[in-house]
């Protein structure tokens, strides 16, 4: 891949001023609670996008990538009239607005991105966008910030394109650990460094299918944060926290008598029983019962399936068929829809794993690359300036 350097000396000539490493992340489990404060834990993972960019005088952000589309033209914050959903200069107009709307902006970015964080895949690319040209807008104008702050602005962010997600992305983009989990909890916010075993090892694979949340899987994303806080106002809690005080089958009890329809009562029930396994994970992260935390990823691919209703036929076969080649654990990661299935391995079979689903999976399946498609996500570092 091309440094961001030296793609922004052919494009812009002389030299960058700064470059900014923004992660990926992986939610290892808790998915879809976020947006109702509860907790997660993600790692950064070291697929990165890097932004290589200089300050200029006329306000104005103009940004070209080698993997995404041609140069892209925002200013003073405004969205491009023509752009369409799905478009990844949303997230750089989404930046850009809310840079301007908190920070004074005297001078704009010419900036390159670089990436081999795959877009639309559940690694939170979009994130990873929207935070580095933010980052850099910052930087350019010498506007000093700290993490409290950017976590009150970044959520926004995302709802300018329209998903009505959560912290987490964010959360761990910008406070991860090399070698570790990230616990965050929510409101207030808390983070905790959670080491992984030596022994673990973490198999991103890819289902071959993508949803973007920017565009058809807008709705679908947004309509599950919607069920959930309608179950929440008919079963009479304020809050998932406040329901979580009553025993699992007591909530159950309560929401089927509360005339929720199918979609709500999905919602509701995975959202109770994700909370208790993040709970549980933690444990078994802290043990190295590495057992336990595997089967705590399947029960949570299997409430995503069936409750939630958010997997898709390929993610399903993916997860199964890591287990059957001699994974500890498997479930989806991310919004859902396609992209990736997070793999508990050891060290010692890792590679065994990965060599059943070449052959198992991704054999005869058109567009597999092993590169981009199947790597180990080791817990990294969050943004990073170089």
């Amino acid at each position: 891949m091309q440094s961001a350097r030296e793609l922004f000396a052919s494009r812009f000539g002389g030299d960058a001023t700064q470059v900014l490493s923004v992660p990926g992340r992986i939610n290892l489990i808790g998915e879809h609670i976020d947006y109702h404060d509860l907790p997660v834990m993600p790692i950064a993972v070291q697929r990165r996008i890097e932004i290589a960019f200089r300050a200029n005088d006329d306000r104005v952000v103009r940004i070209e990538s080698a993997g995404y589309s041609p140069r892209c033209r925002v200013l003073h914050g405004l969205a491009d009239a023509n752009r369409t959903p799905g478009d990844w200069g949303n997230y750089l107009s989404a930046a850009v607005a809310i840079a301007a709307t908190h920070w004074p902006l005297t001078q704009g970015i010419d900036a390159v991105i670089t990436s081999d964080l795959p877009p639309a895949a559940g690694l939170s690319s979009s994130s990873a966008v929207l935070i580095g040209i933010t980052l850099a807008l910052l930087a350019a104008n010498g506007v000093g910030t700290d993490f409290n702050e950017l976590m009150n602005v970044f959520p926004e962010g995302e709802q300018l394109v329209g998903t009505r997600g959560g912290g987490m992305d964010h959360a761990a983009i910008l406070g991860a650990s090399p070698g570790s989990a990230l616990l965050i909890r929510f409101a207030p916010l808390e983070l905790k460094a959670i080491p992984a075993p030596v022994d673990w090892a973490f198999l991103a694979a890819h289902s071959l299918t993508t949803a973007e949340k920017s565009g058809s899987a807008r709705a679908e994303y947004n309509s599950r944060r919607e069920a959930g806080s309608a179950a929440l106002l008919k079963t009479g809690f304020s809050s998932f926290r406040e329901a979580l005080r009553y025993p699992s089958g007591e909530l159950t009890r309560r929401a089927r008598q509360a005339g929720l329809n199918p979609d709500e009562l999905g919602c509701f029930l995975h959202v109770i029983s994700e909370a208790e396994r993040v709970e549980g994970a933690v444990t078994a992260m802290e043990r190295a019962d590495a057992e336990e935390f595997g089967n705590l990823l399947c029960a949570s691919h299997a409430s995503l399936r069936d409750q939630l209703c958010v997997s898709n036929p390929a993610l399903d076969e993916l997860a199964a068929c890591a287990m059957q080649c001699g994974a500890t654990g498997a479930r989806l990661t991310g919004a859902g829809f396609g992209g990736y299935v997070i793999i508990l391995c050891t060290m010692a079979n890792r590679e065994r794993v990965r060599a059943g689903l070449v052959e198992r999976f991704y054999s005869g399946r058109a567009g597999f690359d092993s590169e981009s498609h199947l790597f180990f996500a080791e817990p990294s570092a969050g943004v990073l300036f170089a």
